[in-house]
């Protein structure tokens, strides 16, 4: 059973893209590459034919778990997120209460999620931690190492 998840209009592309990519570059691409295989002779014996289909189940496998990601894809309208709590695509100024070191995050997908830019998945600790909290509020994380206590600095769109 699938779920909805919810992704900015640039994530959203982005997966689409790379579904297309994958239908329209790579399937042909392996299904080439079992003909070229399966031309060679005695498939029995045939190892770059037996990688080759093992290669297509695989594709074929991600192509199946995207089309569902895409199916049940919702775009996010962020002008009407109310910036009095954290939420999907929310900028949220956090500062750890142990050590006073501050960070800034966005709330995301999480085929969206990226430490690099900053962005984090509603699904990881410190997204779970965050959603529904106030500005001035603690956060309570759960990590590996303990409990983290976060207060909510800032919150925006």
């Amino acid at each position: 059973m699938s779920q909805i998840s919810y992704y900015t209009a640039e994530g959203l592309k982005k997966l689409k893209d790379e579904l297309h990519e994958m239908k329209t570059v790579q399937r042909p691409s392996i299904s080439n590459q079992i003909a070229e295989a399966r031309d060679k002779g005695d498939l029995s014996e045939n190892a770059e034919y037996d990688a080759a289909k093992e290669a297509q189940g695989l594709l074929e496998m991600k192509i199946a778990k995207l089309d569902s990601i895409v199916a049940y894809a919702r775009v996010i309208d962020n002008t009407n997120i109310d910036n009095s709590k954290v939420f999907i695509l929310s900028k949220v100024k956090i500062k750890n209460v142990a050590n006073g070191m501050e960070m800034e995050y966005m709330l995301v997908a999480e085929n969206e999620a990226s430490l690099k830019d900053k962005k984090i998945s509603i699904d990881s600790p410190i997204g779970k931690g965050l959603l529904g909290k106030k500005q001035g509020d603690i956060a309570d994380v759960q990590t590996p190492n303990g409990i983290i206590q976060f207060e909510i600095v800032d919150i925006s769109r």
